[in-house]
């Protein structure tokens, strides 16, 4: 026999699928048992790139914007489904990908990405016969999105 009461089913609770949630969230099942999508996230947040995800629970949008990391929206979180334990906790585990739809990877110049990322986490390796390509350093890349929303194939991608 299943335990619904696990899946959310009996509290009204939909498990939704796998999203970016906002920093410093608790785990996913964690955070979706104690989040009671007040949205006081979403108000909170000076970027406006928290919105409301599968089942209403708060996702982030890096096509709206990057991620600061100025820690309202854990301010604003009263069930505490958003926690910074210490102030040098991770806000999260994602980086930036870069797919096969980059543009230099298409024989086209492009550096756009390199040019919005603060942390210098983008860099372009030259390549004889072609266009530089993006190299990003994963330790130096906070995942905080500044790279999606400008790049014009929407190649970028943050996971």
């Amino acid at each position: 026999m299943v335990d619904l009461s696990r899946r959310g089913f009996l509290r009204g609770r939909v498990r939704p699928k796998a999203e970016i949630r906002p920093p410093w969230a608790l785990p996913e099942n964690e955070f979706v048992d104690r989040c009671t999508r007040c949205n006081d996230c979403l108000k909170a947040c000076p970027q406006v790139i928290l919105v409301p995800g599968d089942g209403g629970y708060p996702t982030v949008e890096f096509s709206r914007g990057e991620c600061t990391f100025c820690a309202d929206c854990v301010t604003a979180c009263q069930p505490r489904a958003l926690l910074r334990r210490s102030e040098d906790a991770a806000p999260w585990p994602y980086k930036a990908r870069v797919s096969d739809a980059c543009l230099p990877k298409k024989g086209v110049e492009c550096r756009v990405c390199g040019d919005f990322c603060d942390v210098r986490a983008i860099r372009f390796q030259p390549r004889l016969g072609g266009n530089p390509l993006p190299d990003i350093d994963i330790e130096t890349c906070t995942g905080c999105g500044a790279c999606v929303a400008p790049c014009p194939a929407t190649a970028i991608s943050i996971r």
